[in-house]
């Protein structure tokens, strides 16, 4: 039989395709030859000329950012037409998102119920949680955040019914804590007030197994997890506690040595944000944080100032205080708050230039009384006197301008009030002679401090 190769036109063979190119760079189909099959006639391969296909473009690859993502939050509150240390329902709601914002978030809409009381279910009546559920298509929240505390029941009704996170005013300030918390101490006081938080909700974040139960293979997995991390969290809670109580002893240690050697202690109370630690700073000089936000200092820093006769005291800045603080919060931060305890001197710092200044200082003093330092002297300074006005429309710029103030002021206060711009350095000089005096007199110092007066001493400021 003669195999030479047959025209091209001939016929086309069963053989097995495999790709080929051709010399003009396109691809061409080529049926060669198939070893296991019986040559049985000459194989013609046929070229199938076509445009080549154009190389596959891949989507760019999009960077993965860790960052967290920006919470859409959306504020409820109720009007019950009574107030709340002094702040109207709408003062409120407007400081919740102040927190709000403090906590990364952002506002993107808030609502006002008018009722005597929350509902024991939802908080909200049937009418307005319904309202809320029909804004989040608008306004795409993310979280909804109360401004009184939830019970465990409502915030898992909420949940439920609003199909987003439910914060309310507690979780969002122990968020808040948590991430100004630097040192130990601070970490410790702010995990214990979580977990006492945390365990009464537990039964909701189980829930999902709860539903499981009666099933075959699977009865009462939600009540084991359950019991499980409230046994596990209580452990934990009594951890803390026996750790914080070692920090307490530290401090007592420490008070006790202070008070031994007869040096007046001036402690710094205030609504948070007034201005604490930026007078601190002032004052004494000290390197301790001072920023422009809610809970900036959450360990107490104490420091030594001194005048150039030798006279001198110790000053304490302390974390800031606000209405509707979480029970739990103040509890963990007892150790805190007890280096108030030994204060000689309170010195009430408010913010001159907020909006509700009467119903923080309202706040201050009513938190004050609860920790028992009612009778502890008080002196009240203005701070951020710079961002006030004269009562001839001037703005505030020379030292005398802050006597003037002094005169025209119109606070609930009984008593000295002395005003102070931390920023500015106004008043400072005027302030600290006058806590000199408090101690050690106008003429030489006083009987009761004169062993703890110390010749050496400048002006300078030390850690204590």
């Amino acid at each position: 039989m003669d195999r030479r190769a047959a025209p091209r036109s001939s016929r086309i063979p069963r053989r097995r395709p495999h790709i080929d190119t051709a010399s003009n760079g396109a691809s061409r189909y080529s049926l060669a030859p198939d070893d296991h099959t019986p040559d049985d006639g000459p194989a013609e391969v046929i070229d199938l000329a076509f445009e080549p296909e154009p190389p596959v473009r891949r989507a760019p690859r999009l960077a993965h950012t860790t960052a967290p993502r920006e919470e859409r939050a959306y504020l409820v509150g109720l009007d019950s037409g009574r107030r709340t240390d002094g702040f109207s329902a709408t003062e409120s709601l407007r400081e919740l998102g102040q927190l709000v914002n403090t906590a990364g978030g952002r506002v993107v809409g808030a609502t006002l119920q008018r009722r005597p009381h929350p509902d024991p279910a939802h908080y909200v009546g049937a009418g307005k949680l319904e309202e809320i559920v029909g804004q989040r298509a608008e306004l795409g929240y993310s979280v909804v955040v109360f401004d009184d505390p939830l019970t465990p029941s409502q915030q898992l009704n909420l949940e439920q019914s609003l199909g987003v996170k439910v914060l309310d005013r507690s979780a969002l300030i122990l968020d808040i804590f948590a991430s100004r918390a630097r040192t130990r101490e601070a970490s410790l006081q702010v995990e214990l007030a979580q977990h006492e938080y945390l365990l009464p909700r537990l039964r909701g974040q189980w829930q999902h197994l709860e539903r499981m139960e009666g099933a075959i293979g699977s009865r009462g997995p939600g009540e084991t997890q359950l019991e499980t991390d409230r046994r596990l969290i209580g452990q934990r809670i009594t951890r803390l506690k026996k750790q914080i109580q070692q920090v307490r002893q530290q401090r007592a240690l420490q008070r006790s040595r202070r008070r031994a050697t007869g040096i007046p202690v001036v402690a710094l109370v205030g609504y948070t944000n007034a201005g604490k630690s930026s007078l601190m700073r002032a004052i004494a000089g000290a390197d301790v944080l001072a920023m422009d936000a809610v809970f900036a200092t959450l360990d107490p820093v104490t420091r030594r100032v001194g005048s150039q006769s030798g006279e001198w005291f110790l000053l304490t800045d302390t974390v800031g205080f606000m209405q509707k603080l979480p029970t739990q919060l103040i509890s963990a931060f007892r150790a805190t708050l007890e280096e108030l305890d030994t204060a000689d001197l309170l010195l009430h710092v408010v913010d001159g230039t907020a909006k509700t200044i009467a119903a923080q200082m309202a706040t201050v003093a009513h938190t004050v009384e609860e920790l028992g330092l009612s009778q502890t002297p008080m002196l009240t300074v203005v701070n951020k006197a710079d961002g006030l006005t004269l009562a001839d429309g001037r703005p505030v710029t020379t030292e005398a301008d802050l006597e003037a103030l002094a005169t025209q002021h119109t606070l609930p206060v009984q008593g000295e009030v002395i005003f102070t711009s931390a920023t500015a350095g106004l008043g400072i000089q005027t302030l600290r002679q006058r806590l000199l005096w408090e101690f050690y007199g106008e003429s030489g110092i006083a009987a009761r401090y004169a062993d703890a007066a110390h010749p050496a001493l400048g002006t300078a400021s030390e850690a204590v």
